[in-house]
């Protein structure tokens, strides 16, 4: 057995009584940090396990769930710290409500024009393949956050949903649906009508282009589910398709499947999506190419860029 002091830093409203002491049935060998999590919860209903953050005394570091009390260096009669992290949401919850936004705003601009236009649009057979095009690759999105994604975290703070969702909602919901379904583009449109947007070898190659990068990155995707077994959080090395030239192909190939929308189109919201969503991709690349190569060392590829093969 081992007891244990929880004291609160800030303030901690659903655990009213903190310090208390705890005292678990394992030993510092056997148990862990969720199971101290488990049993604060168990005092605090509430105050469920995803709300809580423990760390040792006099330090801010957040202890992983499933470290042992005995490799976090924590002993009978120690102090251990809990704050509050405030309402958590899943992360499958945030992806799906992410990517439900232009799986609503597309259809409503595309099919109510007089709404937002003033009068009718004759959609152009550019219009009706790029609206394809941004349907089924949210509808993937969906599907792959139900079958596909393993979440190596369980939760992040329910508030974070309106951030994260404004990327979608906005820039690739309302601004893009707005420009691609425009009179611009429509079938009567002198941007159209005698360019290269109203050639169908050109809309087939801009359609082959986009399901290659698609079904690379669903492909990528897959591969990165099978690395990991259910229910754990194990990291291994990822190889095959993709992977040979960037430690992220997924989002190389999404970055790719959303330039040739920009590039079929030629619509400035387009660009823009691009643009900020493979900034914000390339960051995430170069977070994790980093990650892979301090936790694996001279194990890791040393070829491998982030995520552009050959420059980044």
């Amino acid at each position: 057995m081992v007891a244990l002091t929880i004291s609160a830093v800030g303030r901690v409203p659903l655990a009213r009584g903190l310090p208390i002491i705890i005292t678990l049935d394992k030993g510092v060998e056997e148990a862990t940090i969720a199971d101290v999590k488990a049993a604060i919860a168990a005092k605090y209903p509430k105050f469920y396990p995803a709300r809580q953050k423990l760390a040792l005394k006099d330090d801010n570091k957040a202890l992983a769930d499933e470290l042992t009390l005995m490799t976090a260096g924590i002993v009978d009669g120690d102090k251990v710290t809990v704050k509050d992290l405030g309402p958590q949401a899943s992360w499958r919850t945030v992806f799906m409500v992410e990517y439900l936004g232009p799986l609503i705003i597309h259809p409503l601009i595309y099919h109510f024009p007089n709404i937002f236009y003033g009068g009718p649009v004759t959609h152009s057979i550019l219009q009706k393949y790029v609206y394809a095009f941004v349907l089924l690759h949210f509808f993937k999105r969906e599907l792959e956050t139900f079958f596909v994604h393993r979440f190596s975290h369980g939760t992040m703070p329910a508030s974070n949903i309106i951030r994260n969702s404004a990327h979608y909602w906005i820039l690739s919901g309302a601004l893009l649906a707005y420009s691609l379904y425009s009179p611009t583009y429509s079938a009567a449109s002198p941007h159209i009508l005698g360019s290269i947007r109203n050639n169908p070898n050109y809309l087939w190659i801009g359609t082959a282009l986009w399901l290659f990068a698609e079904l690379s990155n669903l492909h990528t995707h897959i591969t990165l589910r099978n690395l990991r077994p259910p229910g754990s959080k194990v990291r291994a090395i990822p190889y095959g398709y993709g992977f040979a030239l960037v430690s992220c192909p997924n989002y190389f190939f999404e970055t790719l499947a959303w330039s040739v929308i920009a590039g079929m189109t030629g619509s400035y919201a387009a660009w823009l999506f691009v643009f900020v969503s493979g900034y914000t991709m390339a960051k995430w690349a170069l977070k994790k190419h980093r990650a892979y190569k301090k936790e694996f060392g001279k194990q890791y590829p040393p070829n491998r860029k982030a995520i552009f093969p050959f420059i980044l």
